[in-house]
């Protein structure tokens, strides 16, 4: 058994998504004690801006006439891929940025995405269990006063419950900069509340992605 685990916050030491998604880990190695985790730390390891349109493109052109760096982002695109399809279960754990999706989750998804075999002609990801960790540090829910400013979840559900068709569970926590900034401080039994809560669900979820197995379905 294998679970590939995916981290983007770029404060490890100090990432409350990070932190959830161990929780999500320990359940998994919990029920699987002998299996092994694939990490890929978007943070240590980013994927550099300039792969995906080396890799569109190396993908137009002749394989005898693509240069070197069409060549390596092809093949760092298969190894991405290689690491979501071979895996029984997947975990991810992405927090929110300037209201927006990490740009280091971007650029692994979008070179990710040039795989064939998880583009949406091939999709072979279709029904596999996985895990989405997302944190934000203010708190964008309907009726607050920056309702809708969220632009990185919906996105995140969409690529990865609609596009790759993930049987997909979300763990979320707002407020996490609660008691970092000082203008927050009005929210901290919320965001003691909240923090709580996403525990809780984020071992939940870790049980449930335990005990699935992949059965994919046909496109």
């Amino acid at each position: 058994m294998t679970l590939f685990r995916l981290d983007a916050s770029i404060l490890p030491a100090t990432s409350s998504s990070r932190a959830l998604g161990d929780l999500v880990e320990e359940q998994w190695v919990a029920a699987h004690p002998d299996s092994t985790v694939v990490r890929r730390d978007l943070a240590a390891d980013p994927i550099p801006a300039t792969a995906w349109p080396n890799a569109v493109t190396g993908g137009f052109t002749p394989e005898a006439d693509r240069s070197e760096a069409q060549r390596d982002a092809i093949a760092l695109a298969t190894t991405l891929a290689d690491e979501l399809v071979t895996a029984d279960a997947l975990l991810f754990t992405v927090p929110l940025y300037n209201f927006g999706v990490s740009q280091h989750f971007k650029a692994w998804f979008d070179l990710a995405y040039t795989d064939p075999r998880i583009n949406p002609e091939g999709t072979a990801l279709r029904g596999k269990p996985a895990t989405l960790v997302t944190v934000l540090g203010g708190n964008y829910s309907p009726g607050t006063p920056k309702e809708g400013w969220d632009h990185s979840t919906s996105w995140l559900r969409r690529v990865l419950e609609d596009v790759w068709g993930l049987d997909l569970r979300v763990v979320q926590r707002e407020f996490t900069l609660v008691g970092v900034n000082p203008a927050l401080d009005a929210f901290t039994d919320m965001a003691a509340e909240i923090k709580a809560g996403a525990e809780a669900a984020a071992v939940r979820s870790g049980r449930e992605l335990a005990a699935l197995r992949h059965t994919q379905t046909a496109a």
